[in-house]
């Protein structure tokens, strides 16, 4: 218990400082604690939703939201939400995994190079 939390506070300041949301690294954890990769998945939204309205709150408080755009990408996102959990269900642990992987080196790559440009 001890260890989730503390596991769970390094992940709240990566994904609050990051805006990556945290279920990235919430969902690894979850399965090396022996969870099946639908139920880490599902149960990495707790700690998503809790842990983002405490990053929403921190970010407002000095002025970092833009309400307009956030409003606008949440509606996107709430119906695309939906299609998760089906999508989820037809394929295997195996391909989630696969392509899970995929989307996490996608995405690192796409930050270092984005991090290279000279601004």
């Amino acid at each position: 218990m001890i260890i989730s939390i503390g596991i769970g506070v390094l992940i709240g300041i990566l994904s609050s400082g990051s805006g990556l949301g945290g279920g990235f690294l919430v969902v690894p954890f979850l399965l090396q604690l022996g969870k099946e990769m639908k139920v880490a998945v599902g149960t990495s939204f707790i700690f998503v939703v809790l842990v983002a309205i405490s990053s929403l709150f921190g970010h407002s408080r000095v002025g970092n939201v833009d309400w307009k755009a956030g409003a606008l990408l949440a509606l996107g996102g709430i119906i695309g939400a939906q299609l998760g959990p089906f999508i989820l269900e037809h394929i295997s642990d195996q391909t989630f995994k696969r392509v899970f992987s995929f989307l996490l080196i996608g995405t690192g790559l796409w930050l270092f190079y984005q991090s290279r440009a000279v601004s």
